[in-house]
């Protein structure tokens, strides 16, 4: 269940070219893999993330923010 301090946008930031872009983050699943639209590198989480958003967003994903297990 979510609740009203839950963030559900994250900006992520592609560590190859640099491109920004704010994305929704799912709430009930973890997105393993991002693919940047601007130089197409497909983006996968650090070793110890659960996902692109815990690596390389602005905003850890809603499980991780409430202090849950994420996936």
């Amino acid at each position: 269940m979510m609740d009203n301090k839950t963030k559900t946008a994250s900006v992520l930031t592609c560590p190859e070219c640099g491109h920004r872009k704010e994305e929704q983050m799912p709430t009930d699943a973890c997105q393993y893999f991002y693919e940047c639209e601007q130089c197409h590198t497909v983006l996968k989480p650090k070793p110890g993330d659960c996902c692109v958003y815990c690596s390389y967003g602005t905003v850890a994903c809603p499980p991780i923010q409430q202090n849950k297990s994420c996936c």
